[in-house]
């Protein structure tokens, strides 16, 4: 599973270069499926980093990958 997220979180990074930020896989918890991210540059301070997370983090990611059920700041 953890392969699969880093897989996915490496097509999604260049999306977030192009606005000056990052992300990071932290942890997976595999038995309840929340993976655990870090939003690093501009992504980390910009006032809509919740939607970045939600709307296109974790829906790449759960769509990808079935077993991730939510995606977190850690």
């Amino acid at each position: 599973m953890k392969d699969k997220i880093t897989a996915v979180i490496e097509r999604i990074k260049p999306m977030l270069a192009a606005d000056g930020g990052s992300v990071e896989l932290v942890g997976v918890d595999e038995k309840t499926g929340i993976v655990t991210v870090r939003l690093t540059g501009a992504c980390g301070c910009c006032p809509h980093s919740t939607m970045t997370l939600k709307n296109v983090v974790e829906r790449m990611l759960k769509e990808e990958v079935a077993e991730v059920k939510e995606v977190v700041v850690g």
